[in-house]
């Protein structure tokens, strides 16, 4: 004679198997539909937007992989709160800057054009071309100079500050260190640039459209 606990029931599947096809047919949905161009995105723009958040990738999995490591504990990281391990700044850090980067496909993709429905209130209703065009203009602008800036300082062996670079800056590694770390960061120069060609494209596009 058993009882009910010489066999124990299996625990149900979160996900049964006949719902997984149809779940990961909606990811791809949803991930084609984030990256699709609308109509009219010219294929260099297409290409330029899908480019930006390659540029922004390689510092942030340095960044993690660095400080993961702990070779790179406290290292640029003075305006920090004591309170804030270097790990989760550097984490949220790696995380800000792509999803801010991602942003650039908003331009080329329908979402950029027309409010998402996770969005409250403003879902479904269209996106004025100035609230798109004005802030990634103005990003635009920022980040070149920002990073142009820093290419600059860095030649000159100085802060963005004017103050002389720490003995431990990566890029005074020698060796493979410092080619790592160029070759990481390098490619945010480009940044602000490709942004700001994908925002000239944008508007073009989008201010020949007719009112809805």
């Amino acid at each position: 004679m058993t009882t009910p606990t010489d066999h124990p029931r299996p625990h149900p599947e979160p996900h049964p198997p006949a719902q997984r096809p149809a779940m990961r047919a909606r990811l791809r949905a949803a991930s084609q539909g984030a990256h699709a161009a609308v109509p009219g995105v010219p294929r260099w723009a297409r290409i330029a937007a899908l480019s930006v958040p390659l540029t922004v990738l390689p510092s942030g999995i340095w960044r993690i992989v660095v400080v993961h490591d702990g070779t790179d504990e406290g290292r640029g990281m003075g305006s920090v709160p004591a309170w804030l391990p270097g790990e989760v700044y550097v984490l949220l850090l790696s995380i800000v800057s792509e999803l801010l980067a991602f942003a650039a496909v908003g331009l080329i993709a329908a979402w950029g054009e027309v409010w998402p429905r996770w969005v409250p209130v403003l879902r479904g209703r269209r996106v004025p071309p100035l609230a798109a065009t004005v802030p990634a203009a103005v990003g635009a602008s920022v980040l070149t100079a920002l990073w142009t800036a820093a290419a600059v300082t860095d030649l000159a062996n100085v802060t963005l500050r004017g103050d002389p670079i720490s003995p431990d800056y990566p890029g005074d590694a020698g060796g493979w260190s410092a080619f790592v770390f160029y070759l990481c960061y390098a490619p945010l120069l480009l940044w602000g640039p490709l942004l700001g060609a994908v925002t000239v494209a944008y508007w073009r596009r989008r201010r020949t459209e007719p009112p809805r």
